[in-house]
């Protein structure tokens, strides 16, 4: 039997290459069915053409084919349904994801080529859907699940969440048997958890995972990384969790293991405000953590309030203060464009803004997603129709009907008050820390941009010369180099990479036989 999961974002995001990423559960999926022995393949089709599109489908010949819908891509993941149906009349078609599984009524609307919906968290459903269909035995009291039968549609028990995530295999494990996967951005993601404990009301999260949280154990994270570090020669990670330090003592156990076992990697995560202090941050550094992204939203406690933020913007200022001390970079999250938002509220943002000086930010106006106190309050006061999501192409609906202006300002604000960094701040940073290899990744990289070379190239000799096998002091070293015209030195610098990660990419890529192009001259130390 003949499985495929496939993934199509909207066509406005197809230029984007994280909404073009395949969804991590969608992986963990694909992981799963392989494991269990099925010939399943992963497939993504964002930017496709639609006779590309089909020739796959045709080649594949897939007797179940999933495919994982979200907001953004609900008309495109449908639009593929129905093509798939065309083509493959007798297979099963399942939707999931989290917009699914808010919205598998009108996947299963009259005509829909959907059979089935699988709500909530997939694996179990879907691996026992699937055994089902290959022993040709009835799947439709299987928990989890909803679908058309007789003109009505039937919605099954709930399944329980997974007990033991650390039982399910790599999401990357098996991204060699997919197309049109990139698998040196895709497995740079990785889940850690499953669940928030907050109640945002512009968040689905806590509905469809649940609000007590599951833990992976540090252990099989930093298995999974160094798999994919061995495989794919990953050095960059980033940690997707909702709120990833929200398990203090799990956090610093993570960061000591990575350590101990010489990993050797940069990352990023996301965290809450409340789930920081001084030792965390201290350890996050150590083990290669470059920034933080933070949901702060506003910097109104009436507005925060309003979204169901039990934060306060002092706790924003005083986190900033603790991640900017121990030398982490600093993103904040913000929401605008909000209703009943007064000027009042935008100048509290404004000042918080000014007072935390984020490295960087991503401003969005709110928006409604299924699955959400917001919208769920929209419909039942009448502001939104609860069919606002079929009525409506555009990916994103949002709760204000003008948007833009709010963002725009916003995002200019980031970009005024932006940390600028300093040769100070690192001293200091080395001070409290002693070495470490973040500290000095981005100090050089700061010093770089500025045009001190001989100051890059300090800091990125240190890393090699207190870790020789840290392939990040090698390859900035390399880059440099190369900038620098001295192309004889950068050649060994990638060599060392590759001898540390023989896939490394870049490295592998800066080795191959160079082109005619007209090289910068030898340096006098080549």
């Amino acid at each position: 039997m003949k499985i495929l999961l496939a993934y199509i974002s909207g066509a406005p995001d197809r230029s984007d290459p994280y909404l073009s990423l395949l969804p991590t559960g969608l992986c963990s999926l694909h992981a799963c069915l392989r494991e269990a022995g099925f010939d399943a393949v992963l497939a993504n089709f964002s930017g496709w053409s639609d006779t590309l599109i089909a020739h796959h489908l045709t080649d594949i010949q897939p007797d179940v084919i999933g495919i994982s819908q979200w907001t953004h891509n609900r008309h495109a993941s449908r639009i593929l349904a129905a093509s798939a149906r065309k083509l493959h009349p007798s297979s099963i078609i399942v939707m999931g994801g989290v917009h699914a599984s808010f919205s598998y009524r009108e996947n299963l609307r009259e005509g829909s080529p959907v059979n089935c919906v699988v709500r909530g968290e997939g694996e179990d459903t879907f691996l026992e859907l699937v055994r089902h269909i290959d022993e040709g035995t009835p799947w439709q009291g299987i928990g989890g699940i909803a679908y058309r039968f007789d003109g009505e549609i039937v919605v099954t028990a709930a399944r329980p969440p997974l007990a033991d995530l650390d039982k399910l295999p790599s999401a990357a494990g098996y991204l060699e048997h997919s197309i049109g996967v990139d698998l040196q951005l895709q497995p740079e993601f990785i889940l850690t958890s499953r669940g928030c404990p907050s109640a945002c009301h512009f968040c689905s999260s806590p509905a469809f995972w649940g609000r007590a949280v599951r833990f992976r154990s540090p252990a099989s994270v930093v298995d999974e990384i160094l798999y994919i570090r061995k495989r794919f020669g990953l050095i960059y990670f980033s940690l997707r969790d909702d709120t990833f330090t929200i398990d203090r003592s799990r956090t610093i156990a993570f960061c000591r293991l990575l350590i101990e076992r010489h990993a050797h990697i940069i990352w990023n995560c996301q965290s809450r405000v409340t789930a920081l202090d001084d030792e965390v941050l201290a350890w996050m550094k150590l083990a290669g953590c470059e920034c933080i992204q933070l949901g702060v939203e506003s910097g109104s406690s009436r507005i925060l309030s309003m979204l169901g933020k039990t934060i306060s913007a002092r706790q924003v200022e005083v986190v900033a203060k603790q991640i900017r001390r121990v030398g982490i970079g600093l993103s904040v999250f913000l929401i605008s464009d909000i209703p009943g938002e007064a000027e009042e509220d935008t100048l509290q943002t404004l000042e918080l803004i000014k007072n935390i000086r984020p490295d960087d930010g991503y401003v969005s106006p709110l928006a409604y997603f299924p699955g959400t106190r917001l919208f769920e309050e929209a419909v039942k006061s009448g502001r939104v129709d609860g069919n606002v999501f079929e009525d409506h192409g555009s990916p994103a609906l949002y709760a204000s009907k003008v948007t833009g202006r709010g963002t725009q300002r916003l995002l200019k604000h980031l970009v005024i008050q932006r940390q600028p960094g300093s040769a100070h701040a690192f001293e200091q940073q080395k001070k409290l820390l002693g070495y470490c290899c973040a500290t000095n990744v981005l100090a050089g990289e700061w010093y770089r941009q500025r045009g001190n070379n001989l100051a890059a190239e300090r800091e990125f000799k240190e890393i090699s010369e207190q870790e020789p096998d840290n392939p990040w002091g090698w390859y900035l070293l390399g880059e440099l180099f190369d900038e620098l015209g001295r192309h004889g030195k950068a050649r060994e610098c990638y060599r060392r990479v590759c001898g540390l990660v023989p896939e490394h990419k870049p490295s592998l890529d800066a080795l191959a036989p160079r082109s005619k192009k007209k090289r910068s001259p030898r340096g006098p130390a080549d």
